[in-house]
């Protein structure tokens, strides 16, 4: 299904089923005795977006260790992969939800509620913000604990009431301490109106860094030296390029044009470094235009050459990166590798990389124009904010890294 469809969905039907849903939820609360020990069993619903997986990680991790507990969660089937890159949810506890046809996700949420039985699982996290498939996968979960953004006194945005312990999305910090503030809700001993009445500090975001060996390391050189015979570890420096952004958000898009001067540009002034041209196998076509374009023998369409989960191993062994607000800007925030993440319609103060990385972001007056408030959907057809991030801004900026 493609993502208006889905917000469709999620109106239309979403709407009624959260009346009827808290209804039943709310009776079914009403019969269960009250069960204040602490939770065991923790699930973590998280639906549509790959990066958020990786944001998620210090909230999920906080939640282990405070808890003692075994974690869950529930995903569409296409992101998933996105969870294998810190491994910390166990493969057995992942519950994939098929989004290709309507008939295939609801059958996925009828088995869901069985497999939440199942694992006797006692919580239920909802990390989306406003989305009524979410709240109804939490509430439908049955658990005693039920977690998540509530919009209280705002209008629109309705999702019913199937919380048991409402937290207040702030719009003003950083996506991930709002994880973070619903794990706090779990954490407190006396109910709270909203939740989470504590600050959140940077240091309570960080993210686990992963390693890797030199045969690791390796595979990863000779997948590029296949491609471009003449490389060197020693002697070339890997320039990453990703010009791509999901179809749920394609106003992102740094111009082409702007993307093919700047990898010239660079060709041109730094002899030792060599640009890969990085994207999903379904971006190679795309990725080859480039190439073709930028016509220079050290610019190397890479796309669809490694897995997901492989991404990292390159990040390690690069110089650093060029990307659009995307998912490779935040999968590889668990590497060391410098990152320079354009922004336009969304906000680097709130989906800002928490890796190595420089924000660059034009700031009109009209970014952010995606938020909670509207699903993410933007009426913009022409997407100036990107278009005012001048080529010379950002290779000054990747120049005075390469130059340091």
């Amino acid at each position: 299904m493609n993502v208006d469809l889905m917000r469709k969905i999620d109106y239309y039907l979403g709407i009624p089923l959260t009346i009827l849903g808290s209804g039943v939820v709310k009776t079914i609360d009403l019969f269960r005795s009250k069960d204040m020990s602490p939770p065991k069993r923790i699930l973590f619903v998280e639906l549509s977006e790959m990066g958020s997986t990786i944001i998620a990680d210090p909230a999920m991790k906080r939640a282990k260790a405070r808890f003692d507990a075994e974690l869950f969660f529930v995903i569409f089937s296409k992101n998933k992969p996105s969870l294998d890159l810190l491994g910390t949810i166990p493969e057995d506890n992942i519950f994939k939800l098929r989004e290709d046809s309507l008939f295939t996700l609801i059958l996925d949420a009828v088995k869901f509620i069985f497999w939440c039985r199942k694992h006797k699982i006692d919580t239920a996290i909802d990390l989306e913000l406003f989305s009524r498939v979410s709240a109804l996968l939490t509430g439908f979960s049955f658990t005693r604990n039920r977690v998540g953004y509530h919009n209280f006194h705002g209008e629109g945005l309705y999702r019913g009431h199937m919380l048991t312990h409402k937290v207040s999305y702030n719009p003003h910090i950083h996506i991930a301490k709002n994880f973070i503030a619903l794990i706090h809700a779990l954490e407190v001993d006396h109910d709270e109106k909203p939740y989470a009445k504590v600050k959140i500090t940077d240091e309570d975001i960080k993210l686990d860094q992963v390693e890797f060996d030199q045969d690791q390391k390796q595979s990863i050189r000779e997948k590029v030296q296949a491609l471009y015979p003449e490389y060197q570890a020693e002697q070339h420096r890997l320039v990453l390029i990703n010009p791509n952004a999901s179809e749920l958000l394609p106003q992102r898009r740094w111009p082409k044009e702007r993307f093919q001067q700047l990898m010239q540009n660079l060709l041109a002034q730094y002899e030792d470094i060599l640009i890969l041209i990085t994207g999903a196998p379904a971006e190679k076509e795309e990725a080859q235009e480039f190439k073709s374009k930028v016509d220079h023998p050290r610019c190397i369409n890479f796309a669809g050459q490694l897995k997901l989960q492989q991404m990292p191993i390159l990040y390690c062994i690069s110089e650093l990166m060029v990307t659009n607000d995307s998912g490779p800007g935040h999968f590889s925030s668990i590497t060391p590798l410098k990152t320079f993440v354009l922004f336009g319609p969304e906000t680097p103060k709130l989906y800002g990389s928490l890796g190595n990385s420089t924000p660059i972001f034009a700031g009109l007056a009209c970014s952010p124009c995606v938020s909670a408030a509207n699903h993410r959907k933007t009426p913009c057809t022409d997407p100036v904010c990107m278009k005012a991030i001048e080529v010379q801004e950002v290779e000054d900026a990747v120049k005075t890294y390469l130059n340091r």
